[in-house]
């Protein structure tokens, strides 16, 4: 049945993938967001779905309603209207949650690599057979015949607690969010009662001492690069053009395996998708195939090239990621300088992982920094500088603003990584005019 959703705050990463999947179902769509632009609204835009300023009147009759998690009756018009008037809506989770009983659902959890082994699993799946998806890059993509479903399951306040999955990949488990969170015993607790909810077979990175105290109702799959996981990758082979390895399973070995993407962490997430893939019964040599076919998803490792510089654009703002990102540069750029351009996210994570960010820090060759981006959900009471973090980095660290990236050409033969979650992207907008005004000058 045909049915009219609308979306408060469209413009989410996960909001939009639902969006565009609902869509693509023969749903009609629309959302309402605020006007400042947002990488995941082209998608949007291109589907015809329309995009609304927040107002009481999009909340008609007839009409389902999603609302983003971000917001609430004190910060937004239609929430407090829906509220005072006894409309009722569900938030992204609640409905997701509803709306995958209806497939057989593969979820991807984990503190890091949540996305781009999302993204791997819904490409490789998706190629085989009928699949709908939704990953947390605003990427999402619906059939109405569609036997099973791909999705990201997100942490943060338990949002994946509503989920059910048959099967789960766990990817690591760490302590972040630190404004909901209390502690890394907290964050596994959370894990563990997710793991309860899948019903045919867990994948957890073995080597994460938290994922080895997880217990769960369904099957334990452990995956790794050492002997006494279940499978296993081993042979690695690391070059400037990707990454080849074989995997085993309990001895048993299930043949080579390539994928044109950098680091180790990337090898795991590969291992965690042939796992869930073999033991859901799917062809390894389909498999095989179409990994090597996949090229990313948005914010992860992206890369461009402008008047001959080479410019990654990457959403690390943990320190584990920022580690991930840096070793795969410099797997595809070993004779470049690597420089991290790095802006922190929330004042409560840079205050929690302070050293752990000057440490993460430290494996490029130089590095800048852009301004904390402060979340809508905290407020900046001055206990945390971008300076402080700039002390414990033992490279010099400089300080730089979007108006002026000038110090980034200090570097003729650099390879420059810019990473963080809030508006990172403008500094990096603004040294590509930086880079392409040298070019016209020169004319």
């Amino acid at each position: 049945m045909t049915k009219t959703y609308h979306f408060i705050g469209i413009k989410g990463s996960g909001m939009s993938a639902l969006a565009l999947m609902l869509h693509q179902m023969g749903h009609h769509v629309q959302g309402s967001d605020v006007e400042k632009y947002y990488f995941t609204q082209r998608g949007l835009e291109q589907a015809g779905i329309k995009i609304l300023p927040f107002d009481e009147k999009n909340l008609q009759a007839d009409v389902e309603v999603i609302a983003g998690n971000a917001f609430r009756p004190n910060n937004n018009i239609e929430i407090a209207y829906a509220d005072a008037n006894g409309i009722s809506y569900k938030r992204y989770h609640e409905f997701l949650g509803t709306f995958m009983r209806d497939f057989v659902s593969m979820g991807v959890a984990g503190a890091h690599g949540k996305t781009s082994t999302t993204g791997m699993l819904a490409h490789v799946l998706s190629n085989i057979t009928d699949t709908s998806y939704l990953i947390g890059d605003g990427t999402g993509r619906g059939s109405a015949n569609a036997k099973y479903f791909v999705f990201e399951a997100d942490e943060y306040e338990r949002h994946f607690m509503p989920y059910h999955p048959e099967y789960s990949i766990i990817t690591n488990i760490d302590f972040d969010h630190p404004d909901y969170f209390t502690s890394l015993e907290d964050v596994f607790n959370a894990f563990n009662d997710y793991a309860k909810q899948v019903s045919k077979g867990v994948f957890v990175y073995g080597e994460d001492k938290e994922l080895r105290r997880i217990t769960a109702n369904a099957p334990i799959y452990y995956y790794g690069f050492k002997e006494g996981n279940d499978f296993v990758a081993h042979d690695l082979l690391r070059s400037t053009t990707g990454s080849s390895f074989k995997v085993s399973f309990r001895g048993k070995e299930l043949g080579e395996f390539k994928i044109p993407s950098f680091g180790r962490h990337n090898i795991m997430n590969t291992t965690a998708v042939i796992g869930l893939l073999y033991t859901a019964g799917f062809d390894l040599n389909l498999v095989r195939e179409h990994l090597v076919t996949f090229g990313g998803v948005k914010r992860r490792f992206t890369e461009k090239v402008v008047n001959g510089t080479t410019i990654i654009d990457d959403f690390a703002h943990h320190p584990t990621e920022i580690i991930a990102t840096l070793d795969a540069a410099r797997q595809k750029y070993p004779s470049k300088e690597i420089v991290a351009i790095f802006q922190p996210h929330t004042f409560t994570r840079t205050i929690a992982l302070l050293d752990e960010f000057a440490e993460a820090l430290n494996q490029a060759d130089a590095v800048y920094l852009a301004q904390i981006y402060g979340s809508a959900r905290e407020v900046d009471h001055g206990d945390v500088k971008v300076e402080d973090l700039a002390e414990k980095i033992i490279k010099k660290a400089e300080i730089i603003t979007v108006d002026n990236v000038s110090p980034l050409l200090e570097h003729p033969n650099a390879v420059y990584v810019f990473m963080g979650a809030g508006d990172i992207q403008t500094y990096e907008y603004s040294f590509e005019r930086l880079l392409s005004n040298l070019t016209s000058n020169v004319q």
